[in-house]
């Protein structure tokens, strides 16, 4: 008796397609599936996406040995406020957090000026007579009176969700324990977070809006989750199922029902690690990640083959790329530009006769005009079909087949009866602004990092990244790109490679003058214990790595940098070290160091990974046919002119094989579509690698 083989499964919903991949004990692809996301029960496109893979492959799903999830349900309840009635308690006479904020306004001298929508009206923010100091020392004990008094009014505005964020409760958590535990004896079932474990570090602003994200989604997420779970188990699934987070990692469904605002850009972080991936089996360490999906477009830096990562960003900007104009996260994230950009973005036209190209999307459903599934706006994809990139028989696996009269007719209405236009003008139109908007939103990204992206490698993947590709590159001063295997369900192949992983962060205050080793310590034994315990139960008896780190800053500065710490007990003398690293990170950032300044840490963090045993690299078929070719007429992106490309299926390519632009290249999932000013050909690892034409050759070869 032969024993089953190991099989890996990912699942990853996004807003317009589910993506599903299948790989093998040695990290061979073994099938893979894109079906649509059906809103009302994600699980329903999500089951059939598995269905469909597990098919092609011949295998049931009780032979599958590993689950991973991602999702975009917490981040899309978050943007279009579907979450549960949530209020916050905090302590005596701190009601008004969120009215202060930060004491500014995000665009000084806009009178229209629109406020972060902090998911909290004034009305649901109560308080509690009790009081902590900033070291963790009972000031003023939890007063029972007044705890049965917010309850009261909990039940009375029949609330949801409780958001319960003391002062400095994450230097003593025991007023927000004793809080959590009253009202659960007298409420049974509401969700309750606590702002010392959702988010247990100073800056009360930050640390409440992270509770409140985290309790606003935490029902919707916790009864999601276990329809999840149930339905896959009575399928026949054995293994548990992991869920990725923002941060590249997965942990458990226990876990993530705890933190789901942990799960929020989970399905781009998995685009990260493919990027990232990828990066390092080429030997390339900087990197552009772009990923373009149904509704929006994900850029990401990749730098020594490790994406970058931050611990705050904004959900739900009001103004799209001003900062402070969203409600503020403080959790463990990849750092990455997202916009709303992507097939299914929609066109309009403004009163000025301007082209406008999303955020709003058309989804899955009824979806962009050319799926002929009721769609009356025009979208990108319309754009794209109407300009010849796509195979109106061979898109989506062949499933759905496009309807090039709709697409136009849609173009014609929404875009070019107002700007008089053709159709084929119109799209050139679409595309081009949504094309403009991903570049910049890419020199932006890397101006704001301090990086320069004419060096750097873009590797493009998503449903639409391969297609727009050359486009963006050119705007964004790019001249090589890498189109991985299986680009089309990229993030999705990305959760295959991601590790078992939890991040914790503890505020304690010190001065590197008044380094205290044993307290120290004892702070990183604590967080070790908690992170380690989630850890294992996602990848039992596996070998664990550390990553300490911790926040410094100049005495008096508002915001601190990380330094990597080793992974050992500290001593008194490890102060030195630590100044000279601040230093050289601090010189890296800003040029110089401040000499004779007094140094503190206000933040200390643990990383714990399960270490990966599963092999780094994705085999390629055995066996590959020459390319071979057919035309199609296309719109040249560079003249707007008809022209004649080259189309041959990504399959039939091997190393060595040369195709130059104009050209599309097709596979079930995506279309590369080579410029007239870009030439593809297949590298050692199986991508395809486009580089931009010198200027004598461009358009006459």
């Amino acid at each position: 008796m032969t024993s089953s083989p190991a099989l890996r499964l990912a699942v990853d919903i996004g807003g317009t397609f589910t993506d599903t991949v299948l790989a093998g004990a040695a990290g061979e692809i073994l099938a893979s599936a894109k079906t649509a996301t059906t809103p009302t029960d994600p699980t329903v496109g999500a089951a059939a996406g598995t269905e469909r893979v597990l098919a092609q492959a011949g295998h049931h799903i009780g032979e599958v040995t590993g689950f991973v999830h991602g999702t975009t349900l917490a981040t899309n309840a978050l943007i279009e406020r579907r979450g549960a009635l949530v209020a916050t308690v905090t302590t005596e006479g701190f009601r008004d957090i969120l009215g202060i904020g930060y004491e500014r306004r995000y665009s000084q001298y806009d009178i229209n000026i629109d406020k972060p929508d902090l998911l909290v009206s004034r009305a649901h923010s109560f308080t509690v007579r009790e009081r902590m100091s900033v070291a963790g020392e009972p000031l003023t004990d939890l007063d029972e009176a007044s705890v049965d008094a917010v309850i009261e009014k909990l039940r009375a505005a029949r609330i949801e969700a409780v958001a319960i964020c003391l002062l400095h409760a994450y230097a003593n958590p025991a007023h927000e324990e004793r809080l959590r535990a009253c009202i659960l004896a007298r409420i049974p079932g509401i969700a309750v977070s606590l702002s010392s474990e959702v988010s247990p570090e100073a800056r009360e602003f930050d640390r409440l809006c992270t509770t409140i994200a985290n309790a606003y989604v935490q029902p919707l997420m916790g009864s999601y989750l276990t329809d999840f779970e149930t339905k896959f188990t009575a399928q026949g699934l054995t293994c548990p199922i992991l869920m990725m987070t923002a941060s590249g990692g997965m942990t458990t469904l226990e876990t993530a029902t705890r933190y789901p605002i942990r799960l929020v850009e989970s399905g781009p972080a998995g685009g990260a690690i493919l990027a990232a991936m990828t990066a390092r089996r080429c030997g390339l360490p900087e990197i552009l990640s772009f990923d373009m999906g149904g509704t929006t477009a994900k850029l990401c830096l990749i730098d020594n083959y490790k994406p970058q990562t931050t611990r705050a960003f904004e959900i739900a900007r009001a103004a799209r790329f001003i900062k402070g104009s969203g409600m503020p996260v403080r959790i463990p994230v990849m750092d990455m530009i997202e916009i709303g950009a992507g097939g299914g973005s929609i066109a309009t036209v403004d009163r000025l006769g301007r082209i406008l190209v999303g955020p709003q999307s058309a989804g899955s459903d009824p979806g962009p005009a050319a799926f002929g599934k009721g769609g009356q706006e025009a979208t990108v994809t319309d754009a794209d079909a109407v300009s010849g990139y796509l195979d109106p028989e061979r898109f989506a696996e062949g499933r759905l087949s496009l309807d090039i009269q709709t697409a136009q007719r849609a173009l014609t209405r929404s875009v070019a009866v107002k700007l008089v236009l053709s159709a084929r003008q119109a799209a050139i139109g679409v595309y081009d602004i949504v094309d403009e908007s991903m570049a910049s939103a890419a020199r932006m990204h890397a101006v704001e990092s301090g990086k320069d992206l004419g060096q750097r490698t873009m590797i493009a993947f998503g449903g639409n990244g391969p297609l727009h590709a050359t486009r963006v590159a050119r705007r964004a001063g790019v001249s090589r790109i890498l189109i991985p295997p299986d680009p089309g369900v990229g993030s999705a192949v990305g959760f295959l490679h991601a590790p078992v992983s939890f991040e914790v962060i503890r505020s304690l205050h010190m001065t590197l003058e008044d380094l205290d080793a044993d307290r120290l310590n004892g702070l990183f034994d604590g967080m070790a214990h908690e992170a380690e315990e989630i850890v294992l139960k996602g990848a039992p008896g596996a070998q664990l790595e550390r990553r300490k780190t911790a926040f410094m800053r100049y005495r008096g500065q508002g915001h601190e940098i990380m330094i990597t710490l080793p992974d050992r007990a500290f001593t008194a003398v490890d102060a030195t070290a630590m100044q000279e690293a601040f230093e050289a990170e601090y010189s890296r950032q800003f040029s110089r160091a401040v000499p004779g300044m007094q140094i503190e840490v206000l933040n200390w963090g643990l990383t714990v990974q399960a270490i990966q045993t599963q092999p780094d690299n994705v085999l390629q078929p055995e066996t590959m046919q020459h390319a071979a070719l057919r035309r199609r007429t296309i719109c040249c992106d560079l003249t707007g002119h008809l022209v004649e490309a080259v189309v041959v299926e990504r399959s039939a390519m091997q190393q060595g094989d040369r195709l130059n632009g104009p050209a599309l290249i097709v596979e079930p999932q995506t279309t590369t579509l080579v410029s007239a000013d870009f030439c593809a050909s297949v590298d050692p690892f199986g991508n395809l690698l486009l580089v931009a034409l010198d200027a004598g050759e461009d358009l006459d070869d």
